[in-house]
């Protein structure tokens, strides 16, 4: 059983990235860090599933069903009465960003 406290969606396929940035550049939860050689899954547990490193990926190494810890961090942000706005999501959930469902690539 998915247990949402433990675990997201977040895989990353290591032998397929190129080292391009891109996705340690648009983590908004600093995930994933440069490396030598490759980007480094550092903080996985941080994912919120927002989708932003995915959708910018250029070799599809990583996977991740966004949204699903971004509708989380709506839903407790409104729970604690408190804005989107504050960081809590850290994208903003608008059209067009890591968690919009436009599914444009961020530049």
């Amino acid at each position: 059983m998915f247990d949402s406290y433990a675990e997201n969606t977040l895989h990353y396929n290591q032998e397929r990235c190129i080292n391009c940035g891109m996705c340690s550049s648009v983590c908004p939860h600093g995930v994933f860090t440069h490396g030598e050689e490759a980007a480094i899954l550092s903080a996985p547990s941080a994912c919120m599933e927002c989708g932003a490193c995915a959708l910018n990926c250029p070799v599809q190494a990583i996977e991740v069903e966004s949204g699903v810890g971004c509708a989380w961090a709506m839903i407790s942000a409104a729970v604690r009465g408190k804005d989107m706005d504050s960081g809590t999501c850290g994208c903003g959930g608008e059209a067009g960003s890591c968690c919009g469902n436009d599914t444009k690539k961020i530049s």
